[in-house]
């Protein structure tokens, strides 16, 4: 019970520095997050159930992770002009266009050994689609 006690705090305390981190110069969104972390530690305070511990425990870890790899701040500095504050934690994805014109094929579902299920073709029953460019 006590080494769950010190992993809550420990998780406590560090969202509480993701908080500082990533909302950096945004006084409301600190206030905001600063309430609404204690608020639902406060609320758990007297939980009993290690297994239910353990898995607020992991919540927060997981929040935090997500707070550090994908929120980020965006400062107006002209009417249509922003600049983004992007950590070196911050999740970067490849920017693909969408394609109006893009279809779906249908795929052939396959079993665990990476043979077509239900036979050598897949049979009628294929259910799994792939999407293709047309260009």
């Amino acid at each position: 019970m006590a080494q769950l006690r010190r992993e809550a705090l420990r998780a406590f305390k560090n969202l509480h520095r993701t908080r500082q981190f990533v909302f950096q110069g945004d006084k409301q969104t600190l206030e905001a997050g600063r309430k609404e972390i204690n608020e639902h530690f406060r609320k758990n305070r007297n939980e009993s159930n290690d297994e239910e511990i353990k898995k607020m425990i992991k919540l927060a870890n997981d929040v935090n992770k997500e707070l550090r790899t994908n929120v980020v701040q965006a400062v107006q500095e002209k009417e249509g002009v922003y600049q983004l504050r992007i950590t070196e934690e911050t999740t970067r994805l490849d920017n693909v266009l969408f394609n109006p014109d893009a279809t779906m094929e249908q795929l052939t579902p396959r079993n665990r050994k990476g043979r077509p299920a239900g036979g050598c073709c897949g049979g009628e029953n294929s259910s799994s689609v792939k999407a293709t460019n047309p260009k």
